[in-house]
């Protein structure tokens, strides 16, 4: 049986990745400013993304999560995040055709500000500092005091948040949102591609099928409706003084929220069932995700379940899949198995992104092929096993950044020092980002196909 469980409970268990912070008495200070500070998200919000992620489980919606690896306090633009929000859009559309579905868009963005790492620290030469933790803990200037873990970082993470989170809000409902825009950034992306014939036949689909549509006289003008574009927001839950902070008891029904973002996850280094972050993310009602690795066992799985997941609530539970391109088939059909046999309600992702690092001249890189390879396994087993692939979870920028090798423009080994500009794990820019889209597109036509068969 569990035990009780509050907003602080986790603060008596172990605790992995944690920061250290010298100065307690003013980490103190600032948690008590930010428990005064507005929720960023509502309750009606989170619940409705519930309940959208349980249309998901039962593939009535198609799912896509992507993002930063980290957010950073310095690359913070109208102009960054308008163009991270279109090229989102333009995936959204193609992915809507490719599965015939509504997709859901939750970004990883307005609060992705805290990184685990492997090593505690980092040592350039002689010089051995503290590892950067991301924008809400420290600096990445490897430089003494840059690394010092800075309690009022929080407050910058805090209102950052807000402030990205409200020019998305104004976007959903713009001119930047419509369905004409989108197009023409697929358009755009076609036109300034090497010809990629698989992408460039389901983009020529896409406009037939607009254009008919415009024909008949559906479109943005006459059902205002298609201009509404639900976007939600999601980060990892690594900080957790910073998310018990921000954690509200909702007065209509009683319940805990984590109001930092509407879908918060658990780390493949965190999941330990009997450690802190799980104790704090099985108190809250928001939809949580669990990072899922090969080094996951079906009866830890299971366990993690029951403590996250103990009314089999639909929507609740995520299992974010990251296994690597060529043990997608080993791992996930052993705990697809597991979890079906037991009855489990869960909606199943996939995370290319995690098990497809390498380095390569000094550079974390990920190869496209290896992040494509891995989707196509993950929707080749789930048609296998009759189960639902619900979605991707890709670490993305709507920049044209060299951190990812390989796509249709051939960013070789060579081009990675040009614009790599991570503060943590490469992404794909937003040309390979569209082109994974069309590619996972289609998988999506191929598979319904298949089904009617």
């Amino acid at each position: 049986m569990l035990r009780a469980w509050d907003s602080s409970t986790w603060r008596g268990k172990p605790i992995k990745q944690f920061p250290e912070y010298d100065d307690l008495k003013a980490l103190k200070s600032v948690e008590d400013e930010i428990k005064g500070y507005l929720p960023i998200v509502l309750p009606q919000e989170i619940d409705l993304l519930k309940k959208f992620l349980a249309d998901v489980s039962e593939g009535k919606r198609f799912l896509f999560q992507g993002g930063d690896c980290a957010e950073s306090f310095s690359d913070n633009s109208t102009d960054t995040i308008l163009d991270f929000f279109q090229v989102f859009l333009q995936i959204a559309l193609v992915l809507s055709f490719g599965s015939q579905k509504p997709i859901l868009k939750i970004g990883r963005i307005a609060g992705q500000f805290a990184k685990p790492r492997s090593l505690d620290f980092e040592q350039i030469g002689d010089k051995k500092l503290p590892s950067y933790r991301g924008d809400i803990v420290n600096d990445i200037n490897f430089k003494e005091t840059s690394r010092i873990a800075n309690p009022q970082r929080q407050i910058t993470a805090y209102l950052q948040s807000v402030a990205t989170l409200s020019l998305l809000r104004s976007f959903s409902m713009g001119k930047y949102s419509t369905l004409k825009n989108a197009h023409q950034g697929i358009v755009n992306f076609i036109q300034g591609s090497p010809r990629n014939e698989r992408c460039h036949k389901i983009a020529s689909k896409i406009t037939e099928t607009l254009g008919f549509m415009n024909a008949i006289g559906v479109n943005s003008e006459s059902n205002p409706i298609l201009n509404e574009k639900e976007f939600f927001t999601s980060h990892e839950a690594l900080l957790l003084n910073y998310e018990e902070a921000l954690t509200r008891m909702d007065p209509v029904s009683g319940s805990w929220y984590a109001t930092s973002g509407h879908m918060l996850w658990i780390g493949d280094r965190t999941r330990q069932i009997d450690h802190a972050h799980v104790e704090y993310c099985r108190g809250i009602k928001n939809p949580v995700g669990l990072k899922c690795s090969s080094s996951l066992s079906c009866d830890q799985l299971l366990q993690l379940i029951d403590v996250l997941n103990p009314d089999n609530e639909p929507g609740r539970l995520t299992l974010i899949c990251r296994f690597g391109y060529d043990k997608v088939e080993q791992h996930l059909t052993r705990l697809i198995r597991c979890v079906e046999k037991e009855g489990r309600k869960v909606v199943w992702s996939c995370d290319p992104m995690h098990g497809n690092t390498i380095k390569v001249n000094g550079y974390k890189t990920r190869p496209f092929d290896y992040i494509l390879s891995e989707i196509e396994s993950f929707f080749k087993v789930h048609f296998f096993e009759g189960t639902v692939a619900g979605g991707v979870h890709i670490e993305m920028t709507g920049q044209d950044v060299t951190e990812c090798i390989g796509g249709t423009k051939r960013i070789s080994e060579e081009d990675l020092s040009d614009r790599y500009y991570t503060f943590c794990d490469p992404r794909l820019n937003a040309n390979q980002a569209i082109e994974l889209t069309f590619l996972i597109a289609e998988c999506l036509i191929e598979q319904r196909y298949k089904r009617k068969t």
